[in-house]
């Protein structure tokens, strides 16, 4: 069983090393500064099943870390969600097919909404018609999955965190954001107490 364990640990690691490094992430974190920092939207981010709970995921990282987010689901944004997206909105969209229908038909929805609304995708099929409508791709290296029947979302889902996780860095390095920002953000728990803590430090010295 060791064995095993330490094979998934590297077949995991092996995966992340190989996302390529590109000038996408530089062009997605001006697209957000502009739309979330300088024109006050807000960054919307969406997927469908377990690629959805990274968006959400992204989303929540990135708001308590000074770049406000939702998350949208794409089947309720047919039901009245649309309504959450505004003018100076950027939509961060997910699927690792890039064929994910509820996601092709929010992109559609989205643009009859507010035409020319910024896109940036996280997929693993750079070829696919959802890469081609985005403004930005950012690829995940098509990893192929640690799950032994090849098919349960497990290995993709961790390169598209690890991205979302860069995009939080280059974004919090971008507006300069600080242990007291983060305390105005997260009040209660441990990570409340130890940035408040940092912060007073910080006064201090």
């Amino acid at each position: 069983m060791k064995d095993i364990v330490q094979q998934v640990i590297a077949h995991e690691a092996a995966s992340i090393g190989n996302i390529p490094v590109t000038d996408g992430f530089e062009a997605a974190v001006e697209i957000i500064y502009r739309q979330v920092h300088q024109n006050r939207g807000k960054m919307v981010a969406s997927g469908m099943g377990k690629a959805g709970q990274i968006a959400l995921n992204i989303a929540t990282t990135l708001s308590s870390t000074g770049t406000p987010a939702v998350f949208l689901h794409p089947s309720d944004s047919q039901h009245g969600d649309l309504g959450v997206l505004q003018q100076n909105d950027v939509l961060l969209l997910i699927s690792n097919s890039g064929k994910t229908r509820e996601i092709l038909e929010l992109v559609d929805l989205a643009e009859n909404l507010y035409p020319g609304i910024p896109l940036i995708v996280i997929t693993g099929n750079q070829e696919s018609e959802l890469a081609g409508m985005a403004d930005v791709c950012l690829f995940t290296g098509a990893p192929k999955e640690v799950c032994p029947l090849g098919l349960t979302p497990s290995t993709s889902t961790t390169a598209m965190t690890v991205i979302g996780d860069v995009l939080m860095v280059l974004m919090m390095k971008k507006i300069g954001f600080t242990s007291e920002d983060y305390a105005k953000r997260h009040h209660g728990g441990y990570l409340g107490d130890k940035s408040r803590r940092q912060a007073k430090g910080r006064l201090e010295d």
